[in-house]
C-alpha cells in the first residue's frame, strides 16, 4: 500500500461505504473474446475484422481484448479511419469505406437502431457475466462481440472480510445490468448501479455523501479519477493511470481488493494507537505537573525531583513511542 498523507489514513478508519469499479478491480483486468454472434449475412470472421480495425485506435482493455481474439482467430487485418471513441457508449469510424460502430445499446439507440431483436441474444451473453457489444455497419446491427474477463481469486473472499468490517459495497460501472448483476450476485456485492457513466461515478458518491456516508472508491484508469478525487479516500488499483493514482488517497500496487481489507484494518488500528497515545500523553502530565508545581509540598511533603521530573517526561515519550511500534505486529 501507497498511503498519499495522513488523513487518507485518517478518513479510512470512518468509512461506511465502498463503492467499486469492475473491470480491474473485481476482475482480473485482462479481458478476452469470448463470443462472435452474427446478426445478419456478413460473416463472423468478417464481424471480428472490422471491429478488431476500430479498437486497434482504442486503449480500452475491452478494445484489446477485441484486437489480441481477431488475430488468434486470424482474421483478416483492416485499417480504420476517422476513429472516434465515444466515452461510456463505444468507438466508431470508418473501414474500408464502411461506416462501423462499436458499442453497448445507448450507441446503438443514438443511431436510431433497434437492439430490440438482437437483446434476448446479448442477454444469454450477459447471464454469464460477459459484456456484449453490438456492431453497426452502414446503418444496420449486424452482431454482437462479447468478451469475459475472469474474477479475481481473492475477490469474494475480500467482499466478505469487507461486509464484516461492516461496510456497504456497492458496484458501479458502465455494463449492461445483467451483466452487472450476474457479477455482483456470484460476489455477494450489495447494491449494483449499472450503465454508469464515469461523471455519474461522482454524482453517485456526492449524493451519498448527502445522505450523510462517508465513502471510499476504488477504481483504475483515467476514467475513475473524478470519482476517486471526489471520494473521502480514493483508492488507485494497481497499474492505473498516473492521473488515478494522483487523485487517489491510496494506491494497491498489487491491484489486489484484499488490499481494502489490508488498508482498513491498518487505518483503524493506527488510530486507535493514536487514541491510546494521547491518553499516555495527557496521564503523565496530568499527575506530573502538579507534583512538580509543589501544592502537596505543604501538606504531605512531597515534592518532585527535577531528575524524576526528567526520566519521567522521558519515560512518557518511551512509552508513546513503544505503543505506536506496536502497529508493526498488527495481523492485517
Amino acid at each position: 500500500m501507497l498511503i498519499k498523507d495522513a488523513e487518507a489514513l485518517e478518513r479510512m478508519a470512518g468509512v461506511d461505504t465502498l463503492i467499486v469499479d469492475k473491470t480491474g478491480t473485481l476482475t482480473m483486468g485482462k479481458p478476452k473474446l469470448s463470443d462472435t454472434v452474427a446478426l445478419g449475412d456478413l460473416p463472423e470472421t468478417e464481424l471480428l475484422s472490422l471491429a478488431a480495425a476500430l479498437e486497434r485506435g482504442s486503449e480500452h482493455p475491452l478494445g484489446e481484448a477485441i484486437v489480441d481474439g481477431a488475430e488468434a482467430q486470424r482474421a483478416p487485418r483492416h485499417a480504420a479511419a476517422d476513429f472516434e471513441a465515444v466515452t461510456g457508449k463505444g468507438v466508431r469510424g470508418k473501414v474500408g469505406g464502411r461506416a462501423v460502430a462499436l458499442g453497448n445499446a445507448a450507441m446503438m439507440h443514438e443511431m436510431g437502431l433497434d437492439t430490440g431483436a438482437a437483446d434476448a441474444k446479448a442477454d444469454t451473453l450477459r447471464a454469464d457475466g460477459k459484456t456484449a457489444m453490438f456492431i453497426a455497419v452502414d446503418g444496420a446491427l449486424v452482431g454482437i462481440v462479447a468478451v469475459a474477463d475472469p474474477i479475481k481469486d481473492s475477490t469474494a473472499i475480500a467482499i466478505r472480510e469487507l461486509h464484516a468490517q461492516g461496510l456497504h459495497v456497492i458496484m458501479a460501472n458502465g455494463d449492461n445490468e445483467r451483466t452487472a448483476r450476474a457479477v455482483a450476485g456470484t460476489l455477494g456485492i450489495d447494491e449494483v448501479r449499472a450503465g454508469v457513466l464515469p461523471e455519474a461515478k461522482k454524482d453517485l458518491i456526492d449524493q451519498l455523501r448527502r445522505d450523510g456516508h462517508e465513502i471510499a472508491m476504488a477504481g483504475d484508469g483515467v476514467n475513475d479519477a473524478p470519482a476517486l478525487a471526489a471520494a473521502d479516500v480514493g483508492i488507485a488499483m494497481g497499474t492505473v493511470a498516473n492521473v488515478a493514482m494522483e487523485s487517489a488517497g491510496i494506491t494497491l500496487l498489487g491491484g489486489d481488493l484484499m488490499g481494502i481489507v489490508r488498508a482498513r484494518k491498518l487505518a483503524r488500528a493506527t488510530l486507535r494507537n493514536i487514541k491510546q497515545n494521547l491518553f499516555f500523553a495527557f496521564a503523565y502530565n496530568a499527575l506530573g505537573v502538579p507534583i512538580a508545581a509543589g501544592p502537596l509540598y505543604p501538606v504531605t511533603g512531597l515534592l518532585l525531583s527535577p531528575m524524576i521530573a526528567a526520566a519521567a517526561m522521558s519515560l512518557s515519550s518511551v512509552s508513546v513511542i513503544t505503543n505506536a511500534l506496536r502497529l508493526r505486529r498488527v495481523e492485517l
